[in-house]
Order: C-alpha cells, then structure tokens, then sequence
C-alpha cells in the first residue's frame, strides 16, 4: 500500500521553505509562508527543523539564528523561551514543528530533519499530532535516517538518504550488482547536477521507476529547467518560485489546486 503521503496531485510541487516571495521576500520557513502556500493552492511544502536545547522542534533551516532573524546564537545552545523572541526578517516570530502542523492541518511536510538529537523530538511531535500520514521525513545523515526508520516503522515515510542515491546512481549505470535490496526510501530527492555529475538523466529516472520509488528535484527556479525535467518524467519539483512552477503546471493541465480551510 502507497503511504498517503503520496495521495497529493502528481507531479508534486514542492513549495522551499514556504512561500517568501513578493512582500514575504525574506520570510523563509515562517507560518506565514506556510500559510501562503497553502492559500495559493499547494499540497506541499519542503521544510527544515533544529531542536532547542530543551528539545523543542523549531522549523528553521541554519543551526543558528543570525541569517534571517534579529537574534543570533546556535538553536541547539538556547531554550525555547529565547528561541521565540527571534523574529524572521524582524517581522515574525520563528515558529515551532508544532505551530506549523496545528495550523495547516491538510498540508502536506516534507521535513527535512538537520541532526541526529532533533530525532526523538520530532517523531514525538509528529505522534502528539497523529501526522504520519502527511509527513516525510529527510536527512543527509544515514544515521539519524535509520535512527527515524527504526522508531517510526512502517507508519513514517522517509526519503533516500545519500547512500541510498548513490545505490540507485549506481544501479541506473547497469555496474551489474544487485543494489536494489540495500537502498532505503521512497524517494530520490536531489539536485539535477552534483559537482561534475549529472544526477538526473532518463537512466536514474527509468531505474527509480522500475524499483518502484519516486525522483523529485531540488532546487528548480526557472520555467525552462521545471519543463526540461518535467519531460524527463520526475515525480516532484523543489522551488522557492512556487508562481513559476505553478504557471508551468497550469500550461501543462497539470496544476490540481486545494482550497485549504485556515484557522480564524
């Protein structure tokens, strides 16, 4: 059975970090990018979360604060209380894991989860929610991927983490191993162009399919990339330009569009 996770619209269009584009420009994974992505139709967004240093899951994609918000210092270093006062482009509060999945209660998260000790509190986080069903769980690091797989069973979707793609990459080169039993995931989530190697090409894709997971690219701006690969078959796009992507998917009578109910 498919996890619902991937009920949503196909092609999936991920939205990076929330919408902050136009008068959000420089609100990254703040609630009001949530809520825009959902108010602009999307069934999905990509995001990232940290624990505070009394294990609280905060969605913010650096370990520390400085970049987008007034304050500074590592989020693993400082209590929520401290946590809370720092506000994304001097605008908004940075908001928790839970914040985001009590207010967008249809919305689909693509989570990706930064370190190994953010692991237990954001499965406990999910579980407070009963979330599994909407959720994807990412991480660069196989540990911390193994660590999510282990206690979340079969009810967590997660995607491949690097060792996984690099099996898969492999595979798709016909290198005559049988790499297939040792990958790990539901999903290819990579950029089109690693270094010198180009990840996606109609080998990965054509493998990815016959093993029975999806591709899904990271991070596509323009409209001609979003077609070229779009026609390569991909299963997903990652976008901080969701107004483009969308108006590729509309020209393509691709675009299926949810009227999300938000709080008062």
């Amino acid at each position: 059975m498919r996890h619902p996770f991937l009920h949503g619209p196909w092609p999936r269009a991920f939205v990076h970090r929330g919408w902050h584009t136009d008068e959000l420009d420089g609100m990254e994974n703040s609630l009001s990018a949530f809520r825009r992505a959902a108010t602009e139709g999307f069934h999905y967004v990509e995001t990232d979360v940290h624990v505070t240093a009394d294990e609280v899951v905060v969605v913010h994609h650096d370990p520390d604060l400085e970049r987008i918000t007034d304050r500074s210092g590592r989020i693993d270093r400082l209590r929520w209380s401290e946590v809370r006062s720092a506000l994304i482009g001097g605008r908004e509060p940075v908001c928790r894991l839970d914040d985001a999945l009590e207010e967008l209660p249809t919305t689909k998260f693509n989570i990706d989860v930064k370190t190994r000790d953010a692991a237990y509190p954001v499965l406990r986080t999910i579980a407070r929610h009963a979330a599994w069903h909407r959720v994807c769980l990412a991480s660069f690091d196989e540990v911390t991927l193994r660590l999510l797989r282990r206690v979340g069973g079969k009810r967590l979707l997660t995607s491949m983490g690097q060792q996984s793609v690099t099996l898969l990459w492999a595979g798709s080169r016909g290198l005559g191993f049988p790499f297939r039993p040792f990958v790990r995931g539901c999903a290819a989530q990579v950029p089109p162009v690693h270094g010198r190697v180009r990840v996606l090409d109609p080998r990965f894709v054509r493998t990815a399919r016959r093993w029975g997971q999806e591709v899904h690219a990271w991070t596509v701006d323009t409209a001609a990339e979003m077609i070229s690969l779009l026609d390569l078959g991909l299963d997903g796009l990652v976008t901080d330009r969701p107004d483009v992507l969308r108006g590729v998917l509309r020209q393509r009578g691709q675009w299926r569009e949810q009227a999300v109910p938000l709080p008062n």
